[in-house]
Order: structure tokens, then sequence, then C-alpha cells
């Protein structure tokens, strides 16, 4: 605060490694947090991690990630400028810039990484939650994965910056960036930490929970997916998500709180919100009419993607149609009557189907069979 009020002009950012092809709303988050610096008149450096992303961050993982090429990362980063412009100027007289931290990691060399090394202690690493659990089940611990919070920490020394922000599960490694900055550049490096979006039991919005918001998702995806979520996710949705005024978000908050509103009509404006942030208010609309359309009238939308499956069983369909993952995921659904073959939920796992019909999964999502 004291920063802030002194008038002094900070250059700050956050770090997205490209493990997806696209950022999600939990991205998003984070976004929308450095634009509120930006329209301050603050410097925002948005940070693709095309180094960091290769070793794969192991916050809150059971396992080690998955490691990715170079090649891999710049694919999958490829729109990542274009999607968070829904919420910064990377135009204009204060642009967020874009950088890289290949820049500045990929010429160090083994003495400085040592040195680097120097300022942090195994004890710090392993003491983290997720490495105290795989060391009770016998899984390992792969060194590059301590390395982690060094080759993230090393981005605030090289570009000298004031302050970072992000999740609250990232304060581990945004700390190991304000050790490094106090060492290397004998400077203060301050850490914002935002709430994740979450239910009221804590449940996560994510990838693996199969409710993430990619922020490539067409209009109706989007307004669709956040519609499912729980009516818990409401009320910090609207404080994360939206840039909507925060007195008119605590009112909708207390209203909620106290059941004198349906929660139904604050998701929709949750979703329609986000949606606009997005893509704008006239394709926010239309999801919003399709939503209403398809789902409190139940009828099947106008615009429907079309597949023509190699195979035209149920499963096969599914899958192509990229509704589910797996085959074992489809069996799963359809046990749970999550699936509707014009308008009739199924139970067979080994219907066939032919041209014309409609296969619905859930809610939102719809395949026309060619």
């Amino acid at each position: 605060k004291k920063e802030l009020m002194s008038g002094k002009r900070l250059r700050l950012y956050c770090g997205f490694d490209p493990s997806a092809d696209s950022l999600h709303i939990g991205n998003a988050i984070q976004v929308n947090k450095m634009s509120q610096f930006q329209e301050l008149g603050h410097e925002v450096i948005f940070l693709v991690g095309d180094f960091t992303g290769m070793i794969g961050d192991p916050t809150d993982k059971a396992a080690a990630r998955k490691k990715l090429n170079r090649k891999e990362v710049l694919e999958n980063s490829k729109h990542y400028q274009e999607q968070a412009s829904a919420y910064l100027d990377f135009e204009g007289s204060n642009k967020a810039l874009v950088k890289y931290n290949s820049e500045w990691s990929d010429k160090v060399s083994f003495k400085d990484l040592i040195e680097i090394c120097s300022n942090f202690t195994v004890q710090q690493m392993i003491q983290r939650d997720m490495f105290q659990e795989r060391i009770k089940k016998e899984k390992p611990i792969y060194l590059h994965e301590f390395l982690y919070p060094v080759a993230q920490g090393y981005d605030s020394v090289a570009m000298d910056v004031d302050l970072e922000v992000g999740g609250n599960d990232q304060m581990f490694n945004m700390l190991a960036g304000r050790d490094l900055q106090k060492a290397i550049n004998n400077k203060e490096k301050y850490v914002i930490t935002h709430k994740l979006i979450a239910d009221d039991e804590g449940n996560k919005m994510g990838k693996s929970e199969g409710n993430a918001v990619f922020l490539s998702a067409k209009p109706k995806d989007i307004y669709g997916i956040i519609m499912s979520w729980s009516d818990g996710v409401i009320g910090i949705g609207l404080e994360l998500c939206t840039k909507l005024p925060w007195d008119e978000i605590k009112k909708d908050q207390e209203t909620l709180k106290q059941n004198k509103v349906n929660p139904r009509d604050l998701k929709m404006k949750l979703a329609f919100e986000i949606t606009k942030q997005v893509h704008g208010e006239n394709k926010a609309k239309e999801a919003q009419d399709n939503f209403i359309k398809t789902i409190q009238r139940k009828e099947i939308p106008d615009e429907i993607n079309e597949l023509k499956p190699s195979v035209y069983d149920i499963m096969t369909v599914l899958v192509e149609a990229k509704a589910v993952s797996s085959k074992s995921e489809g069996r799963r659904v359809i046990a749970q009557g999550g699936v509707k073959i014009n308008k009739e939920k199924i139970s067979d796992l080994d219907i066939v189907l032919k041209a014309g019909d409609i296969v619905q999964k859930g809610k939102v999502f719809f395949v026309k069979i060619k």
C-alpha cells in the first residue's frame, strides 16, 4: 500500500506455462488482476513460460508432470496473447509487454545454476506438501522438480520486477523469486496471491474436474459450462472473474448469502459477464438466448456441430465428438443417465446410430450424425 500510494510506477508480472493450447478461467483471474494495475498506470508483463513449461510445475501434483519440448510449448502458447487481450491492453501508451523466459533461462550456465541454487536448501524444497505425500507413498521426487521454483524465481531477477501476481497455490514459487530478488539484486519484491475458484466445500474448478472454462471455447460453451458450476462458486466467481464494480459484487454476494435471490439468476449474470469479457456483448447475448432455449425450455439448439464418425456405435461417436476423453468415461456417463439420442436417455452401450440422429451429453453438448 505504501508503494502504491507513493505514486511509484511498479513493474509486475504473472507467468503462464503453456501446458495446454489455451488459457483457462483460472489464468483469466490473474490477467484480470494485472489489468487493474495496468489501468492505474503500472508496467505489466505477460510472461510465457516456454522454458519453465518444459520442466513442469510440480505444485499440487501427486506425480511428475509429463515434460514438454520447446516446439510443443510454443505451439500451445501461440494464441495466449490474443486470449489475454480480453482483459489486458497490448496496445497504446502503456501497453502490456509479452516476454518468454527462455530469453534468459537458456543462457544460464551450469556454474550460474549452482550459484543460484546456493540460495535455497533441500529442507525448503522437500517440506512442500505434495513432496511429503509422495515420500509417504514411496513415489519418486525428481531433481528437476526441485529446480522448478528456482527457475520461476529467476524470472523475477531477470526482469527486475517489483511485484508478482498469482493464485495462492503459487505462494512457494513466488516467494522463491522474492528470495532471489533480495539475494541477487538486493531489491524487495512483493507477492500478491488471490483465491482460487472453488465451491463452498473447496472443490476447485479445473481440467481434472472436467469443469474448466477455456478461453478458446465457443461463447455458448463458456456460458453453458459456467451454468453447470455449483451455486457455491457464484460469489467467488463474480469477485475474481468479472470487471463488475466492487460494491455491486458485494451486494450480490450478500443477497445470495441471505437467500434473497434465486442462485440461478446470479449464475446467469456470472456466465453472461465472463462470456461478454471473452467474446463481447453480442456473442454473450446469443449464448444466453441459446441457453434459455436449449436448457430452460429443453429444446434442441438451431446450430449443432456435425460429425461423420469412423464407426457409428455410440462409444466411437462420443469419443470422436470429444464429448468424452475415453470409451471408459463414455460408459460411465451413459450409466449415470447423462447421454440422450433424439431427446431420449439411453442405457444400451452398443447402440448403433444413423445419419440425422442427435446425440446429447449433459445439458450443453450436442452433435448431429452425418
